[in-house]
Parts: C-alpha cells; sequence; structure tokens
C-alpha cells in the first residue's frame, strides 16, 4: 500500500566549513535558503523528495505532491528529470531597484529547463536557453547572457542586481558577459520549472536567495558552494 510505501524521513547534515566558518545565516538579508542536504523529507525509501525546507526561517519551503513532480534524491543532491520534477514554494517577490543575489550550485550541463520561476506563465527568472546560454527574466523582460568560452556544467551560478536594476551574472565566479539593466520584478515559487512547464535537466544541490548584492557576500558565496 501507498502508505507503507512513503518511508518518509528527514535527513540533515554538518556545516560546510565547520566552526567558525562562514554561513548564509549570518547575513540578515537572507531570504530563502535550501541548504546542501538540509531540511530535506524524502519519499520512496528514501530516493524522492517531497519537502526542502528553507534554512533561513522565513517559511519559503518547496515541496511536491503527485508522485511525478518528486525530484530524485541521492546524498543531498535533488535530481531533476526535464520531464515532470518541480518543487514549488509561496511567493518570493524581489522588488525592481532593490538589491539582490541569488546562487545556485548543481549540474547545468544540459542547457536545458528552469532553474528558478514562477508559475504566472511568464516569468522563469534563471533559465538555461542552451549549454552556455543564461537567461534572468524578471516582469520587464528577458536579460540573456553567454558564456565567452566552454559550457555549463557541474558548478554554480551567482546572479546579483544593484539598485540601479544591474544585473550580473557569474559562472564558477566569473563573469558571464556583460551586465544588462533590466527593471521589473524578480518573482520566484518555482524550483526546476515556471508555470508546470520548461522543466530544468539536471541536479541542484544548494539555493541562496538575499536581499542585498555586495563583493563580500558574493566573495563568501563563491568559497561555499565551490567546496559543495
Amino acid at each position: 500500500m501507498l502508505a507503507l510505501k512513503q518511508g518518509l524521513s528527514l535527513v540533515s547534515s554538518n556545516k560546510v566549513g565547520g566552526a567558525g566558518a562562514w554561513s548564509p545565516a549570518d547575513e540578515a538579508s537572507l531570504e530563502a535558503w535550501y541548504q546542501f542536504g538540509v531540511g530535506v523529507t524524502t519519499y520512496d525509501s528514501g530516493t524522492k523528495v517531497t519537502i526542502w525546507a528553507d534554512s533561513s526561517g522565513n517559511g519559503h519551503d518547496m515541496s511536491a505532491t503527485p508522485v511525478a513532480d518528486k525530484p530524485g534524491y541521492s546524498a543531498g543532491v535533488l535530481t531533476f528529470d526535464g520531464v515532470a520534477n518541480n518543487l514549488a514554494s509561496n511567493q518570493i517577490n524581489l522588488a525592481a531597484a532593490s538589491e539582490c543575489t541569488i546562487a545556485i550550485r548543481g549540474d547545468f550541463s544540459s542547457g536545458s529547463g528552469t532553474l528558478l520561476g514562477d508559475d504566472d506563465g511568464t516569468n522563469a527568472f534563471i533559465n538555461l536557453q542552451s549549454t552556455n546560454g543564461l537567461r534572468v527574466r524578471p516582469t520587464s523582460g528577458p536579460a540573456d547572457f553567454t558564456l565567452a568560452s566552454g559550457t555549463f556544467g557541474d558548478g554554480y551560478i551567482v546572479i546579483t542586481r544593484d539598485s540601479s536594476n544591474l544585473i550580473n551574472a557569474y559562472y564558477n565566479g566569473v563573469a558571464i558577459s556583460a551586465a544588462v539593466t533590466k527593471a521589473g520584478t524578480i518573482k520566484i515559487d518555482n524550483m526546476g520549472s515556471y508555470s508546470t512547464t520548461d522543466f530544468f535537466d539536471g541536479t541542484i544541490k544548494e539555493v541562496q536567495i538575499y536581499t542585498s548584492t555586495t563583493t563580500d557576500l558574493t566573495a563568501n558565496i563563491n568559497s561555499r558552494l565551490a567546496s559543495l
């Protein structure tokens, strides 16, 4: 029976870096934190994810209800199949002309699908356009970034926006291409899709969302995500 198959469990792990190391929780501007190997509720003998709890304390937990939606899970890594897997949260709105930083650690080598999106049908926030192309889309329209060389793989993407609506995108600590000015609200309530379409094909280890951006914050994020 289904009830016997669920095998729900909570998975946790120690903070990367040990005692005294920087943590996203040290930042007052932390809006949401889907922490590697922490707050994960699993299903089907620990192989699928039903909930990835928000470690920021702000209650933006990601969850999946239908069996088809549940990403795979192993050793802290969520695997999205590019067909149906996604997680949904309550609304996160990062208003125009407001600072923000969003970071994702995973494997993006497929170059396919939405990493973080919104269910209103148009506003995919971070979307892989190809194996070397990334789209950041606030409500005012898309900002596109293309790697000067090489392709995305197992690494980390960091997006920053300052109070002048200047958006920068980085891959493994290096700017992907020139900054783009784009106003509009950044809307997030999905991981792995937007509006139940454009499903991500790949893995995610950690996601961090902040309502600020500084060089020190970016450096700390880079150090943490590089170590996962």
